[in-house]
């Protein structure tokens, strides 16, 4: 069983930058691929970047450009910097492993991107 704790989020203004992090235990954190989901109010949760076992990182195009996702197998953490920050990323960002049909969650951080 792995378990995820996201942190890093907070009440930020438009333009400015955060770094989420997910740290992973329980598991051997360098066989899954990570990912970065969002749930803003109302919305469908969405894929806002992944990262392979390999390094491999694709982005939701909303996103490209301004995010950048990355990993550290040595400390089991996978990041998601943020800058550039919008109003439309206000959003509870979830942290997701996932390897063959094993899937685990995080239980999410608050983004809130606000003047």
């Amino acid at each position: 069983q792995v378990q995820l704790v996201e942190s890093g989020g907070g009440l930020v203004q438009p333009g400015e930058s955060l770094r989420l992090s997910c740290v992973a235990s329980g598991g051997i954190f360098s066989v899954y691929a990570m990912g970065w989901y969002r749930q803003a109010p109302g919305k469908q949760r969405e894929l806002v970047a992944a990262i392979s076992r390999l390094g491999n990182t694709n982005y939701a195009d909303s996103v490209k450009g301004r995010f950048t996702v990355s990993r550290d197998n040595t400390k089991n953490t996978v990041y998601l910097q943020m800058n550039s920050l919008k109003a439309e990323d206000t959003a509870v960002y979830y942290c997701n492993a996932r390897s063959g049909v094993m899937e685990y969650w995080g239980k999410g951080t608050l983004v809130t991107v606000s003047s």
